[in-house]
């Protein structure tokens, strides 16, 4: 319960490491970049071939696995007995205030995403939607509305934080109540024991590793699409943008280095500082930059009508979520058929694989600041307040770029362009040009430290898992590998196919963390219960208590 020992390197490069896991997690992305890098055109064949057959066969598998997640979190925080157990020792206090427990909450692995999907994803719906495949309802119609915020509100709810919530719980649990390591297979040791420490962990942290660097690929693309398009908006020139297939634009090859070279630097740079400098003042403003950036939007945008989509969007998600997380499309041979499915696998499928890869990244983050609460309190925090924020988000922004659209006074310079650029576009709308250009300095400005402190997070996380829990064998080359590394993968994925590159080669990685997944699921069911019937027994359940209890039954 109390014992989990990992082997880890005395000396040399891999001083503080566990060279089973660093190796082969370095070789396995190596891999992936040559391979994008040397062979680009039978990478995107092999990409097509596995988005048309791979991905469209395991759809079903992250539908109802990010479905059975919500329930889990859901009984273990909501069952009287199990919700009371804490994280830690019986009588341990929260290490951080609850505010700024929130706070850290909202910056994990949200900031990106909504900046890019805050109008983005409510556009996208309010253009299509299972409804108006189906062409009982008119597309970018006011009828469209409704069932765009309720389908955002799905992919940016419940589903992506009761799995950070239930892998940062399997983590925490363990680590804070048993002593163990914090890592990613301490979370199977009540499942497997001390078979972890051997080869079966080695792969379980391997996995995570690779999922960390894909998922945080896509964030990393998305934040560098949206970077150049608003460094092309405050123009520092045409050619950070050349014509994309689908006839819009989309960030030039030169740009992308560029962009990478800068943001991936000064996020090694950042990691390379440690936690406690450049990320403490780089979080502080993107603090106060988000909350600034949503105030113009309630205050000069449509702040009454986002308002009311907030509150209309949070009741449909809630009566719809049952059936809406339990769906799956499946191809009658029509027209419609083929598109409904189509549309799961570009958003719903593509969102529940996005949130399983990031899992061990966030999920360990938070597993780090949660250690004393309730499994109650947590699982509460966890899933209700990152999900509200969002909400808010999306309200607020997406609801101001449907207006304009609806209300004629965008004429679709909001909609026609790429969901890199509409949040750009709709603050061209709505404020005059020069507070626009100020506006979206900030925002690039706000965008740039969210991936800074993403990528800095990120990599610091890896190195974490590569040190059996330890963040003290963070050298300074592994910092620098992992940040080139992952400047390389986003770079050749961008260039080769765009995001969709990104997305699928994501999708393919996120599969075998989401057997992690399942079995962290099962572990942490297994170890509440057991805590629940020891407790019973008078047998103790926490480290301290565990060490006494063996001394005085040596004695």
């Amino acid at each position: 319960m109390v014992d989990l020992p990992i082997n880890t390197h005395d000396r040399g490069f891999y001083n503080g490491f566990s060279r089973e896991v660093s190796i082969p997690g370095k070789i396995i992305v190596s891999l992936i970049i040559m391979w994008a890098i040397f062979f680009p055109v039978r990478a995107m064949e092999t990409l097509k071939v596995a988005n048309s057959t791979i991905i469209a066969s395991f759809s079903g598998w992250y539908i109802y696995l990010v479905a059975s997640l919500i329930v889990v979190c859901g009984v273990i925080a909501l069952f009287p007995k199990s919700g009371s157990l804490r994280i830690g020792a019986p009588d341990e206090k929260p290490e951080f205030s609850r505010f700024s427990w929130f706070s850290m909450l909202f910056g994990a692995g949200i900031g990106i995403g909504m900046l890019t999907y805050s109008t983005g994803e409510p556009l996208a719906h309010f253009a299509s939607n299972p409804d108006i495949i189906r062409g009982t309802i008119e597309a970018a119609s006011p009828e469209a509305v409704r069932p765009a915020f309720m389908w955002t509100f799905l992919h940016w709810g419940f589903g992506a934080w009761c799995t950070y919530a239930l892998v940062g719980l399997a983590i925490g649990y363990v680590a804070h109540r048993r002593g163990l390591p914090l890592t990613i297979r301490s979370s199977l040791v009540p499942l497997f024991g001390k078979a972890m420490s051997g080869a079966a962990g080695h792969i379980v942290d391997i996995v995570a590793v690779v999922a960390t660097i894909l998922g945080v690929a896509v964030t990393m693309g998305l934040g560098v699409q949206q970077f150049v398009a608003g460094l092309h908006r405050i123009g520092l020139g045409d050619w950070l943008m050349v014509p994309s297939d689908d006839g819009g634009m989309t960030a030039s090859a030169l740009a992308i280095v560029i962009a990478l070279v800068v943001l991936v630097g000064a996020s090694t740079l950042s990691a390379l500082s440690g936690v406690g400098r450049g990320i403490k003042w780089l979080s502080n403003l993107n603090m106060g930059l988000s909350f600034g950036l949503l105030a113009l939007f309630a205050v000069a945008g449509s702040g009454l009508y986002g308002l009311k989509l907030l509150g209309v969007g949070i009741w449909d998600y809630i009566v719809t979520l049952p059936a809406n997380s339990l769906t799956l499309f499946t191809s009658d041979g029509s027209e419609a058929g083929d598109a409904l499915v189509q549309w799961q696998l570009d958003w719903s499928v593509f969102y529940w694989a996005w949130w399983i890869a990031f899992a061990p990244f966030v999920g360990m983050f938070i597993a780090r600041i949660s250690r004393g609460r309730t499994i109650r309190e947590y699982v509460l925090g966890v899933a209700l307040v990152p999900a509200l924020m969002c909400f808010l988000w999306m309200g607020l922004a997406g609801g101001t770029a449907i207006d304009l659209e609806l209300s004629g006074a965008a004429q679709g310079s909001i909609m026609n362009t790429s969901i890199s650029d509409q949040l750009y576009a709709t603050l061209a709308v709505l404020l005059s040009p020069g507070a626009a250009l100020v506006v979206s300095c900030l925002v690039v400005v706000l965008l740039m430290t969210y991936l800074i402190t993403s990528v800095d997070s990120a990599i610091l996380i890896v190195n974490t898992i590569n040190g059996a829990g330890e963040d003290e064998g963070s050298r300074r080359y592994h910092i620098l590998f992992w940040g080139v590394a992952l400047s390389f993968v986003v770079g050749s994925m961008l260039i080769l196919g765009g995001i969709e590159a990104i997305r699928i080669t994501m999708i393919i990685g996120a599969l075998p963390f989401s057997l992690v997944v399942t079995l962290m699921c099962i572990s942490i069911v297994k170890a509440v219960v057991y805590d629940l019937i020891r407790k019973h027994h008078g047998v103790p359940t926490t480290e301290e208590a565990c060490l006494e209890w063996a001394d005085e039954q040596a004695a």
